[in-house]
């Protein structure tokens, strides 16, 4: 279940789908680069103002699923104009500055970004631009990356499935709208 906070900016209900915490596990694969699983936490938050703020962080996972190193990180700001567009800025550990641009699908919580603009700094890898797509399926948020640089055409590069996390304060909340449970615990499951 999608829930607009109430402080939310009106401007940004339709993005409300993507507020949370969302964790999870993909895959990386891309020419010149480790392929490998990765683990991942994503942020997106609100203060009111007309943004959504936006905070990643991914880890080389192995085969057992434990985290061995950091893969990267990316922070950035959100917004969507009244016609449903969607403006992204996002800057990347790695010295990337981007700008991204897309639209919220019609009566679906997916979004379609291309990178309009893109900055590097001399310390970062070859990169031309790319292209995400995020989704809200099942109560569960999707994603999958492209990218291209100069050697290598556009092509998917990452992909995860995230859950939501549940803060204790939600559980708390969840709990008190159960109503009266029976004491033994037993009675509920007859």
């Amino acid at each position: 279940m999608i829930e607009i906070p109430s402080d939310l900016n009106p401007d940004l209900v339709p993005l409300a789908f993507l507020l949370g915490t969302w964790e999870g596990a993909g895959v990386a694969d891309f020419p010149g680069a480790e392929k490998c699983n990765f683990g991942q936490s994503v942020t997106f938050s609100h203060d009111g103002r007309d943004f959504i703020e936006y905070r990643s962080h991914s880890w080389v996972l192995d085969n057992d699923g434990n985290q061995i190193r950091p893969l990267e990180s990316e922070s950035g700001y959100w917004r969507i104009d009244k016609d449903r567009k969607v403006e992204t800025v996002m800057v990347r550990d790695q010295g990337i500055v981007e700008i991204w641009y897309g639209e919220l699908a019609d009566k679906k919580p997916q979004i379609d970004l291309v990178t309009d603009a893109v900055a590097r700094t001399a310390a970062s890898g070859p990169y031309s631009g790319g292209k995400r797509l995020y989704g809200y399926v099942k109560g569960d948020l999707m994603w999958v990356g492209e990218k291209a640089t100069p050697e290598v055409p556009l092509r998917p590069y990452m992909s995860a499935h995230l859950k939501k996390v549940v803060t204790p304060e939600e559980v708390a909340e969840m709990a008190r709208g159960l109503g009266d449970l029976p004491d033994d615990g037993i009675a509920f499951f007859k």
